[in-house]
């Protein structure tokens, strides 16, 4: 029952973010032609290396879904990148004082934020061809997350964006 919370909390989370997948990739390619993949050894700039982890074994789950095998001679290699930055907290609580008079005025106002410190998080995967070292496709998700999450939360919040990145792979 917990797991279902934290799949619907995902989903609602993901179906309000109103976050688009920006893909862009090499259209002169036959896609059909890449059956293998691995990940660069340096993957996951940005990532802890318990998110790298989490990261990889998504993107192998998802890929092997799509027919693709890993490979320690592959046709793709795969990087991914994470940026972070401080989003800014809309969110606050006025407090206000005031004192009015016949002639005069005293006042004194405030903001409170509310909610937790929250990031903008940029979240790319690269798929790079292994024999000629050139990119040939790549998908950019822009989302907002929570500062402090759970590792819980962090598996739900990649599944759910890679998933989102992924689904536009290979392009039609």
């Amino acid at each position: 029952m917990k797991k279902f919370l934290y799949i619907f909390i995902v989903f609602l989370i993901t179906a309000c973010s109103g976050s688009k997948v920006m893909v862009d990739y090499d259209s002169e390619l036959d896609f059909a032609s890449f059956k293998s993949f691995n990940f660069y050894e340096d993957v996951g700039a940005g990532l802890n290396e318990l998110d790298v982890k989490r990261v990889t074994t998504i993107i192998q789950t998802e890929l092997s879904a799509k027919g693709l095998v890993l490979n320690e001679n592959p046709s793709i290699l795969i990087n991914v990148y994470v940026k972070t930055s401080e989003a800014v907290n809309r969110k606050r609580i006025g407090v206000g004082i005031g004192s009015g008079g016949r002639n005069g005025s005293f006042g004194i106002s405030g903001g409170i934020p509310i909610g937790g410190k929250k990031l903008n998080e940029t979240f790319k995967i690269e798929f790079v061809n292994a024999k000629t070292n050139n990119l040939i496709w790549e998908g950019v998700l822009n989302s907002t997350v929570k500062e402090k999450r759970t590792p819980e939360e962090k598996e739900l919040h990649y599944n759910s964006i890679i998933n989102e990145i992924l689904k536009q792979y290979p392009p039609k």
